[in-house]
């Protein structure tokens, strides 16, 4: 492994979570392909892009809003699968899966967003300190 982003478990369970999505699109529709596949694929795979595309950057506060990114990319997912289980693409037990699946994923989004808040903020703070010294 040759990237940082490799080695995150968040960027690995976002990559899985891609593929299940993707696996779940298969079977819709294909009037659906431009408009439904084509948001469910987009807003899923964003969201471990995004978490590449942040680990590899210099500044932490990039990081965070490609963080964001991703946080808003699993809305967007799970907005798909309610439209998919609306439109009976999906039945109530797959639902639930990427559902349950989206929202572990959401809830490390948020834990790893927050830890970089503050590791931000702890430099700045050393940065603001020794300015005034």
């Amino acid at each position: 492994m040759n990237f940082k982003f490799e080695k995150l478990v968040i960027w690995k369970s976002a990559m899985e979570y891609g593929e299940l999505i993707n696996k779940t699109v298969l079977s819709f529709p294909k009037d659906e392909a431009f408009y439904l596949i084509n948001q469910f694929r987009k807003a899923a795979d964003s969201i471990a892009l995004n978490i590449a595309e942040g680990a590899i950057v210099q500044s932490n506060p990039d990081q965070i809003r490609l963080t964001s990114y991703s946080i808003r990319s699993v809305a967007e997912v799970v907005t798909c699968l309610y439209k998919a289980k609306n439109r009976n693409f999906i039945d109530d037990e797959l639902f639930d899966t990427a559902y349950q699946d989206a929202h572990k994923l959401l809830k490390m989004l948020v834990a790893f967003k927050s830890k970089l808040e503050l590791i931000n903020k702890n430099r700045m703070e050393k940065q603001n300190s020794e300015n005034n010294q």
